[in-house]
């Protein structure tokens, strides 16, 4: 497993599936600079270690990674990697927007994601506990009034809150099934939209003013 998230190449094409696209092996080839053929041989590896899944569309075939989990994995490494490289630099990517919003698989990542999960810890609507996050009973009254049907998160077999580290921040975003029903609101709502071809994260002016007013989050905009 190690081996094959380390090869330079597939390392490459895993942090352009970290938005949550599935991308054809041509687009992966284009990400990694190298030919068809050769991407081919990578995404079988890929595939074959349970790092991919393919789904097929027409005559078309698409590459998505597994699950959240393999995408966690990622988000760990690039912690790990970044913070091994240098001491005493900046963390996480240089581009500023990339460290402001952006997709991480599929929730709100950057100092926004931050600044949402510290606000819902100060109101109490989530605790913190072991580097795990958990929903207060006041928080399911909150988000039971912002159309969320707790129950039905519940059934799917990932976490309903859960702590992520974030890249860029080196402190805690919102992941679990909750924290896909916020940036997924946010996207149904026009409040933001993905940048194509980046895991960048756009919101609106207005669209951002209605999101800290939702969410109860002070930030300068």
């Amino acid at each position: 497993m190690a081996g094959l998230i380390g090869d330079k190449t597939r390392s490459k094409m895993l942090m352009a599936l970290m938005s949550g696209k599935a991308l054809t092996a041509t687009e992966l080839a284009c990400e990694a600079d190298i030919s068809a053929q050769t991407a081919s041989t990578h995404l079988s590896k890929l595939t074959e270690g349970s790092l991919l899944v393919v789904r097929k569309q027409g005559r078309h075939k698409y590459f998505q990674l597994r699950d959240h989990e393999v995408a966690e994995i990622l988000e760990k490494l690039l912690n790990i990697s970044s913070t091994q490289a240098r001491r005493s630099i900046d963390t996480g990517p240089a581009n500023p927007d990339l460290r402001k919003a952006r997709i991480c698989y599929d929730h709100l990542a950057g100092s926004f994601g931050i600044a949402l999960y510290d606000s819902l810890m100060a109101e109490g609507i989530i605790l913190e506990e072991f580097q795990s996050a958990e929903l207060t009973e006041k928080g399911k009254k909150f988000f039971s009034k912002l159309g969320v049907d707790i129950e039905e998160l519940r059934k799917t077999r990932r976490p309903l809150c859960k702590s992520c580290l974030d890249w860029s921040e080196r402190r805690n975003h919102l992941a679990g099934s909750l924290g896909q029903w916020i940036l997924e609101d946010a996207f149904s709502k026009k409040w933001a939209q993905r940048r194509l071809d980046s895991r960048v994260i756009d919101f609106s002016h207005s669209g951002l003013k209605k999101f800290l007013h939702n969410y109860r989050v002070s930030i300068e905009i």
